[in-house]
């Protein structure tokens, strides 16, 4: 098949990484990037009309999608949180393109207002399918007009993410006994912060943990408090898994999460993996037997404590883990099938080329107060 992909395609993003899994399932794909740096004043006032629920498309993406329709007979345009997609793209590729399927997929949570924009929730009834790893979500966007909504757990790159065999010199440059790869949250610092005065080493590499949080930063020095200021992406992301004896795995609260790409990044690398307890990471690990999990400061101190002291059932657990993986197939050729799967066994349906005035009255936040529980595929 021939499919447009949108979305954030630089090197690292996993966007990309599911651009190169529809690739190897032998479809030829087209790349349109979302992403165009700003600066100056223009920069403020694209950040200001984010704010009050309008994305801008600075990158120029739905008159790329509407040129390539005009060369290509597109089978799938598979969009990734479609903030700057106006519902008129989506429109004129359908009249364009007769049967050609539009998916959305996200791995954020688009009932949060942060996640949204109003050309998103306007045009939620155009396409043909929603992808989300929220599971709440499903019922959420049904609501609000969504066709069909399709639930997939999170995944990896079996390119990308996978053991590495680590020097000393390279563990000792990115690693460490216990270690978290994410941004700052106040939630995630304060339990790493419990780590480290209870006598637990941590290693950060992420954005917000020094300049971008003063206060927390002059606040909390310690010796066993190593962060690094910057983010790691790519092969240098995994390198520094397979460099840490111990991955914490923290969820995101804003997003409501029950499982994020590093639930499976973690241990597709390899890793030991030590996460916050929820149904769903019990659902794609076995407690104590791939995975570790835990729900409170203590029970995180206690288990660090007990596989650092025992590094043999460590490595274990994350071998387990490894091969959960491999064997239970989360990676993103396997996740990209399930999406290319529900598009074809979809009956034929209308949708309508313009939404109706319930749709069109859809308020950015409005997807957070509708709905709120668990919901399986549907």
């Amino acid at each position: 098949m021939l499919i447009a992909y949108c979305g954030a395609l630089w090197d690292g993003s996993t966007a990309r990484l599911r651009l190169e899994a529809l690739q190897r399932l032998g479809h030829t794909v087209l790349g349109v990037g979302t992403t165009h740096s700003l600066g100056g004043l223009r920069a403020i006032w694209v950040r200001g009309a984010r704010k009050a629920g309008w994305a801008i498309d600075t990158a120029g993406v739905n008159r790329a999608l509407l040129e390539l329709a005009t060369r290509h007979q597109l089978d799938i345009v598979w969009i990734d949180k479609g903030l700057t997609i106006q519902p008129m793209t989506l429109r004129k590729l359908r009249e364009m393109i007769p049967g050609v399927r539009l998916v959305h997929y996200c791995l954020d949570d688009m009932s949060g207002k942060h996640n949204q924009s109003r050309r998103y929730l306007v045009g939620i009834p155009f396409y043909d399918l929603h992808t989300t790893t929220k599971s709440y979500n499903v019922a959420e966007l049904q609501v609000v007009g969504a066709k069909r909504v399709l639930f997939v757990n999170n995944a990896y790159s079996p390119i990308l993410h996978r053991p590495v065999v680590m020097s000393g010199e390279e563990r000792a440059c990115l690693g460490g006994p216990v270690g978290f790869i994410g941004a700052f949250e106040a939630e995630r610092a304060s339990a790493i912060w419990f780590l480290v005065t209870n006598g637990i080493p941590v290693r950060v590499w992420g954005a917000g943990w020094g300049k971008g949080w003063k206060e927390w930063a002059a606040l909390h020095r310690h010796p066993g408090l190593k962060v690094e200021e910057r983010a790691v992406f790519g092969l240098d992301y995994v390198k520094a898994i397979c460099s840490f004896d111990i991955n914490l795995a923290f969820l995101r609260k804003l997003n409501r999460d029950l499982q994020t790409t590093r639930s499976v990044e973690i241990p597709a690398c390899g890793g030991f993996m030590l996460a916050e307890r929820t149904d769903e990471h019990r659902k794609l690990f076995e407690e104590g037997a791939e995975a570790g999990f835990f729900d409170s400061r203590d029970e995180l101190l206690e288990k660090c404590r007990y596989y650092l002291a025992h590094p043999d059932a460590r490595r274990k657990v994350a071998a387990a883990g490894h091969q959960r993986c491999l064997r239970s197939d989360y990676s993103y050729d396997g996740q990209a099938a399930l999406v290319l799967d529900a598009l074809s066994s979809q009956a034929d349906r209308a949708v309508p080329l313009e939404p109706s005035d319930s749709e069109t009255r859809i308020q950015p936040g409005q997807l957070a107060s509708e709905v709120t529980g668990n919901c399986a595929l549907k």
